[in-house]
């Protein structure tokens, strides 16, 4: 039995999409079960509310086998650690009452780094929180995702730029939400590891801003520039979108730690080096989107 959270978001979207065809019982955890294809909630069991309700993941963890675990974005939370440790505290407690045998959980990059990381920090403390629990488990760490460049849409579209306060010229890896969906699709399939260890997905190449926009002027076949802004007019932004200010500056903070070079802390190998480019996720998935 595997249990998939987050199944109507991008990431949890696609992790239960490839693992629907491989005959495992699933069940699955959603605020809105009604966002669920209709394909899918014909074969899924259905359990709704949210994963950081105790009674819901007690329901939906006994006889759980594994657990595809990632937080929900919560932009007004009153604090990084409400929106990560205690979020995922009801969560654990039901991993140790049901010994729940694996979790796959969406993590970051950032181990080791000296200083606070906002929302990396946060992310690597819920890490701990699991481990703690003793259930065999893998954190897929990662960088940015190409992916949330579609966050910025409307400015790619109509003014041919984006925007970010880190270094148009810093190098970085990147990764397609499409190859976490993989990566966590077959550690949930695998029954045969244990222990705890994490699982960096990089993508094939560290670029910059400025090849970004290099790339996506060619694709889209119109200029699109790279806009480096400061990073108290980045948390206004975050703020007036709505986000608490205990968010907007763990967002900020994460940021600036990239910008440092946090990232590029974990080197890229034959098995963290994620195949889809950033050319391929243009053409496959910000082309459309942009000419839609």
């Amino acid at each position: 039995m595997i249990v998939v959270t987050t199944p109507t978001g991008n990431i949890g979207t696609q992790v239960l999409e490839k693992i629907l065809n491989n005959g495992e019982p699933i069940r699955v955890i959603a605020r809105d079960p009604s966002r669920l294809p209709a394909s899918f909630r014909e074969r899924v069991e259905v359990f709704q509310g949210s994963h950081g309700d105790s009674a819901i993941v007690n329901q939906a963890f006994a006889g759980a086998d594994s657990v595809f675990w990632l937080v929900p974005p919560n932009m007004q939370a009153a604090s990084l650690e409400a929106a990560y440790v205690n979020f995922t505290r009801p969560a654990c407690d039901a991993l140790k009452r049901h010994g729940v045998k694996r979790v796959v959980a969406v993590s970051a990059l950032g181990r080791g780094w000296p200083r606070h990381a906002g929302f990396v920090s946060a992310s690597l403390a819920m890490d701990d929180l699991i481990s703690g629990t003793g259930v065999s488990f893998r954190a897929l760490t990662m960088p940015s995702f190409m992916d949330n460049m579609l966050m910025q849409i409307e400015s790619i579209k109509n003014q041919g730029m984006f925007f970010s306060p880190i270094d148009g010229d810093r190098k970085s890896p990147t990764c397609a939400t499409r190859d976490i969906a993989a990566v966590a699709a077959d550690l949930l399939l695998d029954a045969s590891w244990s222990g705890q260890d994490s699982v960096p997905i990089l993508g094939p190449e560290d670029l910059s801003f400025n090849d970004m926009a290099g790339i996506m002027t060619e694709v889209l076949g119109k200029l699109v520039r790279f806009q480096q802004i400061p990073f108290d007019a980045f948390k206004a932004r975050l703020l007036g979108f709505g986000m608490s200010e205990a968010m907007a500056q763990g967002m900020v903070d994460m940021m600036a730690a990239k910008n440092e070079g946090m990232d590029n802390t974990v080197q890229r190998t034959p098995q963290s080096g994620s195949p889809t480019r950033f050319r391929q996720w243009c053409e496959d998935t910000l082309k459309p989107a942009v000419t839609h």
